[in-house]
């Protein structure tokens, strides 16, 4: 790609940079506005700004929602076989849709994706809340709608691993990726408490009406974002997802720590999630103390999300894949059986470490991946790296019951650490030096112009 009259380029940027109005601002040149954002960081751009808003919204929304439903269909007389339908029902149309919906949010745009999607989102919520208010419908009826949403989640992720990379400016983005995970980890912990208290006060059909509120507040935000469409497809969709493929073959790195992330999914969080409560009820204390670890870990993420602002490691994936070593904590301490406070300081542990891992891993992704990609490899990264720990779940149960719980965790914890460690070690990891821009062919904001249009 030919850039004329590169010198008159690079000063125009310049000031463009001094004057506040650079990429994703939606600002005009005032100092008062540039000074602003180099204190807020990401939240500075107004794209960001808007965006975060209506996505911490919908976060908390998502996460009060299925215990209101859980405890809903209890009432009803559902069982614990028909819990399982309904959630596995959400869990499906992810794992066999996301990779095409990669391709859909980078052909169509990522705004447009995401906005059917929360619409969709918000209509089988909706729909759900209706139910509950008003009729007992079958079980399958509560399945076809746990698709649905589950549908609108495979659409909503891939297209929201490609829009990060428009809405905050290249040098910011380790810190919009860090914000991100702070929101995720919060609304971790304030949707179930907020849910337990709403349902005693009101009824679990409300929660999810107000779910399904969260969403039109998220596809409101999506709107005002001043994001430019990106070029006609000029090939066809199964040569994108092709040429997805072939660029996730390409980044060694890139194939290593997803390989690492699925197998650390499989073979070690699916073992915690499933049989940490069930220690926790056999020694711990019983739900309380799992519930004071699970707030401990989101905590821990919360709060490194917050000290990673500003934070720019020349090796990213070095200390994101060291992150991946704290995850196995919680399970060492468990096999052990190490008392309430030792696991919670684990559990901590593993949270930082989550999100050391996911806010350098993604930002490392925008900085070395071609724009015009991000939502494929997203996909491709998000499905190869959970689809394995789902299946999972349902493997730890019958494993624990013919070996014990204890032996299980114990094996997770070591193939946490020993695969952590290992990987780190590995060259590729090592060769990946920090970046400040993000590849191209970037999708601009709408009324900047590119370089390539430049006098």
């Amino acid at each position: 790609m030919r850039v004329r009259n590169s010198s008159s380029i690079l000063n125009r940027s310049k000031s463009i940079r001094k004057s506040g109005n650079g990429p994703n601002s939606g600002r005009g040149p005032s100092g008062v506005a540039a000074h602003r954002a180099s204190r807020l960081g990401p939240l500075g751009d107004r794209n960001f700004r808007v965006f975060y808003a209506g996505y911490s919204t919908s976060l908390l929304g998502s996460a009060m929602s299925p215990i209101a439903i859980n405890f809903a269909l209890l009432d009803r007389g559902v069982t614990a076989s028909g819990l399982g339908v309904v959630l596995a029902a959400g869990v499906v149309p992810q794992v066999l849709l996301m990779i095409g919906a990669g391709v859909i949010a980078d052909r169509l745009g990522r705004r447009p994706v995401m906005v059917a999607a929360d619409a969709g989102r918000m209509g089988a919520m909706a729909t759900v809340a209706v139910l509950l208010f008003t009729a007992t419908p079958a079980i399958w009826v509560f399945a076809v709608l746990a698709a649905l949403r589950a549908t609108g989640d495979a659409l909503f992720t891939p297209a929201f691993g490609g829009l990060r990379a428009e809405i905050s400016a290249p040098d910011r983005l380790p810190d919009a990726n860090a914000l991100l995970q702070v929101a995720q980890s919060a609304a971790m912990v304030l949707g179930p408490a907020l849910a337990g208290v709403l349902i005693a006060v009101i009824s679990s059909a409300a929660v999810v009406a107000i779910d399904a509120a969260t969403y039109g507040v998220s596809v409101i935000a999506l709107l005002l974002l001043r994001v430019q469409s990106p070029p006609r497809p000029a090939s066809t969709p199964l040569r994108d997802l092709a040429a997805g493929w072939t660029e996730f073959r390409a980044h060694t790195w890139l194939w290593l720590t997803t390989a690492q992330w699925s197998l650390l999914n499989l073979l070690t969080y699916a073992p915690y999630l499933l049989l940490g409560p069930v220690m926790a009820e056999a020694y711990l204390g019983g739900a309380r103390a799992w519930g004071i670890v699970i707030g401990a870990q989101a905590a821990g993420s919360v709060l490194t999300g917050l000290l990673l602002v500003g934070r720019r490691p020349s090796r990213p994936l070095v200390i994101s894949t060291l992150g991946t070593a704290a995850v196995p904590l919680p399970c060492l301490l468990l096999a052990m059986h190490a008392p309430a406070a030792a696991v919670a300081a684990a559990a901590c542990a593993a949270g930082a470490g989550i999100t050391m891992s996911g806010t350098f891993w993604s930002t490392t992704i925008q900085q070395r991946v071609p724009a015009a990609m991000l939502s494929r490899i997203t996909a491709l990264t998000t499905t190869g790296s959970f689809a394995p720990g789902s299946f999972g779940l349902a493997l730890v149960g019958p494993v624990a019951a013919a070996v014990g719980a204890t032996h299980v965790l114990a094996f997770a914890a070591a193939w946490g650490l020993a695969s952590g460690v290992a990987v780190c070690c590995l060259p590729p990891i090592w060769a990946v030096r920090a970046s400040n821009g993000v590849m191209g062919p970037t999708l601009p904001v709408e009324g900047q112009q590119t370089a390539q249009r430049c006098p």
